[in-house]
């Protein structure tokens, strides 16, 4: 559960921003995101093919509408990220791109959330 995590954070901060919306409260939760990015994990771990993987970001990619929820989302992977070391983050970071969802930044742990928009 815990490569679960940190993969879904990864591929979480790609999927985050590309349309600026108005600021609300944030709707997705830590549970939301690793739910959505579940699918990932075997392929950002080096232990399977990417398979479901692209259902999930474009589904939270959908779901990130508003500041506050890719900033929620851009968090929530940021604490799992550190948590687990298994996770190959170049891989990580092509996902989006082989998932066909056009990220504007770098997919990082380092990822600055409060800048996200």
């Amino acid at each position: 559960m815990a490569g679960v995590n940190k993969s879904m954070c990864i591929v979480l901060i790609a999927a985050l921003v590309v349309a600026v919306a108005p600021r609300s409260e944030a709707a997705i939760g830590c549970n939301t995101v690793v739910s959505y990015l579940n699918p990932c994990l075997p392929y950002i771990t080096n232990k399977g093919p990417l398979g479901k993987c692209c259902s999930g970001v474009k589904g939270l990619y959908a779901a990130a509408q508003t500041t506050p929820d890719r900033q929620s989302v851009c968090n929530c992977l940021e604490s799992l990220t550190g948590t687990y070391a298994n996770v190959d983050l170049n891989k990580a970071a092509g996902v989006p791109k082989q998932c066909g969802v056009n990220i504007p930044y770098k997919i990082s742990p380092s990822t600055n959330c409060t800048e996200v928009k």
